[in-house]
């Protein structure tokens, strides 16, 4: 199951969003979100007028309490800046105020001098989860996937000791277009990731090359953190990536997800 946040008359909708001959449509609209419900296929739904995914006016597809990121979860990742492989999952956060809608565009900070895209995917919590039992499939409080673009300040980043300000511009989480429900993918079997600014791919991935896997991720940080439902993980960005400037567009792909598109303007041009 596949559903999206967009704005119907003005007001914010969950919608389901299936394939209609060929094209992807938004078909019905939840009742309550979807983070509020067990399962997805628990939701009540209102049917109304389809609407073409292409042609809606696309939201965030979350709302989280909190964004966790993983940092350095590639190898080659960590290599093509010049680090070693973490130990351990390397944990940072965004504030939720940096989320940006599908479509939305991203602003280059006057103060940044070179601003970095990082495609990911996206974890959706879909349950608490605080310290769970050994024998507990974590993995069962994950509601779905989303792709994530974990824009990045790279000179504030490594100026500053900590990687607040470098992460956590307004504009600097795009995430969307959707989310798909935990039993259509499956990140430890691989999901393929792309990015590509104007066109011209700068980053092709694959989750099976993830240092940590899911597991070990939730575990960790619900160690010392309570995931709640609607909580996002960016799960860290394969080797390749690079800077943007003003007037790009940066596109981001996952397997079976679909494609994030977000377009740049420098904080001056910016409207």
């Amino acid at each position: 199951m596949k559903y999206c946040r967009f704005s119907l008359n003005h007001v914010a909708q969950y919608g389901l969003v299936e394939s209609v001959a060929g094209r992807e449509e938004i078909t019905r609209v939840f009742s309550i979100p979807p983070e509020h419900a067990d399962t997805l296929e628990d939701i009540p739904t209102t049917r109304i007028v389809p609407l073409l995914l292409s042609e809606a006016i696309l939201l965030a597809p979350v709302t989280p309490s909190k964004i966790v990121c993983v940092g350095r979860n590639y190898r080659a990742h960590a290599a093509e800046l010049g680090n070693e492989p973490p130990t351990e999952p390397l944990i940072f956060l965004k504030p939720p105020s940096s989320l940006l809608d599908p479509n939305g565009v991203i602003v280059r900070p006057r103060v940044a001098e070179r601003v970095d895209f990082e495609g990911e995917l996206g974890v959706v919590m879909g349950s608490r989860c605080f310290r769970p039992a050994a024998d507990f499939d974590v993995r069962s409080c994950i509601l779905g996937y989303t792709v994530v673009n974990d824009v990045t300040a790279r000179d504030l980043q490594k100026k500053d000791a900590q990687w607040t300000r470098g992460k956590g511009f307004d504009t600097f989480c795009p995430v969307g277009p959707v989310v798909v429900s935990r039993d259509e993918i499956d990140p430890c079997a691989g999901i393929s990731l792309e990015t590509r600014v104007n066109s011209q791919i700068r980053q092709s991935g694959n989750t099976r090359d993830f240092i940590f896997s899911l597991d070990i991720i939730i575990r960790y940080v619900t160690d010392f953190m309570t995931l709640m439902p609607g909580d996002l993980i960016a799960t860290g960005t394969p080797e390749g990536v690079g800077s943007l400037v003003d007037g790009d567009v940066v596109e981001v792909s996952v397997e079976r997800i679909g494609t994030l598109r977000n377009s740049v303007r420098n904080q001056e041009s910016a409207n």
